[in-house]
């Protein structure tokens, strides 16, 4: 079985709000500016060009976000090469209606 063939799963920002207070992995895959003009709280800021260099727990799950859905996807196609079981979160920081650090 080629489970890396198999395409990413996805949820929404709002799904992702819902689970964000169980302490989940969150990878923002953002420029360092973009981070820090607003995140996620526990958001990990790991640049969609250092995404290799993530060395996270594989037995956790990973939810990856950006500014509109493209860059995560690609991450956490990426970061599925690479053994992690990955969530792609769809429409990014655009849909993002919670709370937010940094930024004004």
């Amino acid at each position: 079985m080629f489970s890396f063939l198999q395409p990413v799963k996805s949820i929404s920002t709002k799904e992702l709000a819902d689970l964000s207070e169980k302490n989940s992995r969150i990878i923002d895959v953002r420029t360092p500016q973009e981070y820090r003009a607003g995140h996620i709280k526990q958001a990990l800021n790991v640049p969609l060009a250092k995404i290799d260099t993530y060395r996270g727990k594989k037995e956790e799950v990973v939810y990856v976000i950006c500014q509109s859905g493209m860059r995560s996807k690609q991450a956490a196609k990426q970061l599925k090469k690479n053994g992690y079981e990955v969530i792609n979160v769809r429409g990014g920081m655009n849909q993002w209606s919670g709370k937010k650090v940094g930024g004004r």
